[in-house]
């Protein structure tokens, strides 16, 4: 089976060398490279990044200033409170994190980084795209349906998600649902791209030891989503059937079970919480070696913990159940394996420092997200062992401090991993490089004010803050001066990170039309992909496939007397 593929792989390749100029619509609109794909899936998801920003801005506002009109948005009615916070969330992960780490460089890395001309399904591919365009327009569309969009917060919990009378939401329910459905469906499809190409794809002589970490961790992370999504995509349907068909699997009123829908959602919430952590591990993987011009330290150390990681994440999601009514012995296994799942991910953590040990570091603007990452992560870890300890978590859950753990794991992993990784391989994908001077202004406005976002909200959530209420001025207790000077603090450093993202834009749009012209191996890298031009052609290699001689990270190596790096193509 793998050789068949490998074979009408091969041809695949020899047609790229005698293709016809294509047409715009062919080339940009309806492509089956597998690099205009990842520029389609990266510049989706950076849209709905805006969108989604823009969302937590507006509600953050109302939060901090309550009765206020909000610039740019108007009075934040109630309604409009629950919608914004639901659908920032469900957008964020759902159209910004997994588009872009997982579909937009899984896309554009696997290929290059294995030696492979595409992806061994190019029309799969596209049809993943154009299914996860529907469902992104969907979500969107939402917004102006009779009722407005779904305010039922972003894990949908019945029976508020399944009965109009309560989320006032009769259209944007269904609409809400139907999205990550589809959303669902296009990452399906990728996944099972990802997985085969990698494995069967591979260029002459590349073992398993020698695939670059960012692609074992996009792999694993395909895997886990088609393990865990399944649960979901179902209870997904029985919700369907009881906003329209009037069906009860939720409803308790008629015999349904709410608690059902939990345990369904978080069965696939919480791997999913890795499915997009370990792309960006990967990606930080990639920097620090080349920054820090050093072989990765335990390579298979990362590797077996990875896995490890994806088994356990399937053991932890009841900890979000734990005052839903759980039976307390059931909780007190739940508290165990979450306290279990923090040691693979401290391991991996303590391989990178590790790495960087020692090592002839350069703090290029990639290499600075990529230590941003392990820093602000490890707080994310840290609090999350106070909310997996069960008795602990029944005075923090629901508070705050869970909305700031919360952000300290996945903004690391949506925007810090984001970032690292698209000004490490921007000069790959565009030929040019970017601004450094913008590229550390950006990253300074933009890690400054993230934690002076959420630290106060430490505070807040340690003092009682409970999230998702609308007016704190109803609480006399949520009410004190200094908790309102916290909210000030945080909703005035969201405006200033937000707009230093249009430092980002600025610096990429100038770059890609004025930078000066990127070399093929501006980093002096030894992966596959810097081999190919920059930007790489249509086919990827033209003049022939590249062939594997070792690992991906000899960097330093002592055998290695002309330079400090030895690319995975040339010769011993």
């Amino acid at each position: 089976m793998a050789e068949s593929i490998r074979v009408e792989h091969a041809a695949h390749h020899d047609d790229h060398h005698g293709h016809h100029e294509m047409s715009f619509t062919a080339k940009y609109i309806f492509p089956l490279d597998h690099k205009m794909i990842a520029m389609q899936y990266m510049f989706t998801g950076m849209f709905m990044a805006l969108v989604g920003g823009f969302f937590a801005y507006a509600f953050r506002w109302q939060i901090a200033f309550p009765g206020t009109d909000a610039p740019l948005w108007g009075q934040v009615t109630p309604a409009d409170y629950n919608s914004l916070v639901t659908n920032h969330g469900t957008i964020m992960i759902f159209w910004v994190a997994m588009p872009v780490l997982i579909a937009a460089f899984g896309n554009y890395l696997i290929p290059l980084m294995i030696g492979a001309d595409d992806m061994v399904f190019p029309k799969i591919n596209r049809l993943s795209y154009q299914i996860f365009l529907i469902s992104a327009i969907i979500i969107l569309a939402s917004f102006f349906v009779e009722g407005g969009a779904f305010g039922g917060a972003w894990t949908a919990y019945p029976p508020l998600s399944t009965k109009a009378e309560y989320s006032l939401t009769p259209l944007g329910s269904t609409f809400w649902i139907t999205a990550v459905a589809l959303e669902f469906v296009a990452f399906l499809l990728g996944g099972i791209n990802f997985i085969t190409t990698a494995m069967n794809s591979r260029a002459p002589g590349m073992k398993m030891w020698d695939i670059p970490m960012v692609v074992w961790m996009i792999v694993i992370a395909s895997i886990l989503f088609m393990l865990s999504v399944g649960p979901l995509l179902a209870g997904g349907i029985m919700m369907l059937f009881d906003q329209n068909l009037g069906t009860a699997f939720f409803d308790p009123d008629r015999g349904g079970d709410p608690i059902l829908w939990q345990h369904l959602f978080w069965f696939f919430g919480h791997p999913e919480v890795y499915v997009v952590l370990l792309p960006a591990v990967g990606i930080v993987a990639e920097v620090i070696t080349v920054f820090a011009r050093k072989k990765l330290f335990g390579y298979k150390t990362v590797l077996y913990t990875a896995i490890g990681t994806g088994v356990l994440s399937f053991t932890v999601w009841a900890h979000h159940q734990f005052i839903a009514g759980i039976d307390p012995r059931m909780a007190n296994v739940f508290t165990v394996t979450t306290l279990l799942i923090s040691v693979p991910i401290a391991e991996m953590m303590f391989v990178y420092i590790a790495t960087l040990y020692g090592g002839s570091i350069t703090l290029s603007t990639p290499m600075l997200w990529a230590l941003s990452f392990i820093f602000e992560f490890l707080i994310g870890g840290i609090t999350g062992i106070f909310l997996g300890a069960s008795g602990n978590d029944i005075y923090m859950h629901d508070t705050y401090f869970v909305l700031a753990h919360f952000h300290y794991t996945f903004y690391p992993i949506a925007i810090i991993g984001t970032y690292a990784g698209f000004t490490f391989w921007f000069p790959k994908m565009f030929g040019r490089m970017m601004n450094e001077k913008l590229g550390k202004i950006h990253f300074w406005l933009t890690i400054i004010p993230f934690n002076t976002i959420f630290l106060p909200l430490f505070v807040l959530g340690a003092a009682g803050h409970h999230r998702r209420i609308f007016d704190y001025r109803n609480y006399p207790e949520l009410s004190y001066p200094w908790m309102w000077d916290l909210q000030a603090l945080a909703t005035y450093s969201l405006i200033v990170m937000l707009l230093a993202q249009f430092i980002f834009f600025y610096n990429v749009i100038s770059s890609w039309i004025s930078g000066p012209i990127a070399p093929k191996n501006p980093w002096n890298s030894n992966t596959f992909e810097w081999t190919a031009a920059s930007p790489p052609p249509h086919g990827n290699w033209p003049e022939g496939l590249p062939t594997c001689y070792r690992g991906p990270y000899e960097y330093s190596h002592p055998d290695r007397k002309s330079s400090d790096y030895w690319p995975q193509n040339e010769p011993a």
